[in-house]
């Protein structure tokens, strides 16, 4: 039998200016300019390091106008990957409500039970349309 050897990379898309994530509205205006505007579900971890600095973004999942799977594999590789102390999941809502739905506030606190394993806490969900955020951390729902 063959083992495989292998090796784990972070490969860099694109670079933008680092962000201090010191506030959900802070956030949330970071990520109505980064997916809020999207014709499908984008479903996305900001990966923050000390002090809350982002260290990476990434898509796990691009879904439907109204649904994109997520799994918390997914959710918390790239955080592991970079060495993340926290993260911030997001999503957008295309039809431009902000209200979560019941699906949302379930995989938000599967989520956050899975970071509570790994001790990657989830500092924030936040959904986004093209103008406007919802945190669940600011309305008690994290």
């Amino acid at each position: 039998m063959k083992i495989k050897i292998v090796s784990l990379k972070i490969k860099r898309e694109k670079t933008i200016t680092a962000e201090v994530i010191d506030s959900s509205a802070k956030a949330g205006k970071f990520l109505v300019e980064l997916i809020g505007s999207m014709d499908r579900e984008h479903f996305i971890v900001m990966a923050l390091g000390t002090n809350n600095v982002i260290n990476c973004v990434q898509t796990v999942s691009i879904g439907t106008l109204s649904e994109a799977p997520v799994h918390p594999r997914e959710v918390f590789k790239i955080a592991i990957l970079s060495n993340s102390l926290n993260i911030i999941i997001a999503h957008n809502h295309p039809g431009g409500t902000l209200n979560p739905s019941k699906a949302d506030i379930e995989l938000t606190e599967e989520i956050k039970k899975a970071g509570e394993l790994l001790h990657i806490p989830v500092i924030d969900h936040i959904i986004v349309t093209d103008t406007n955020y919802y945190s669940f951390a600011e309305n008690g729902l994290l």
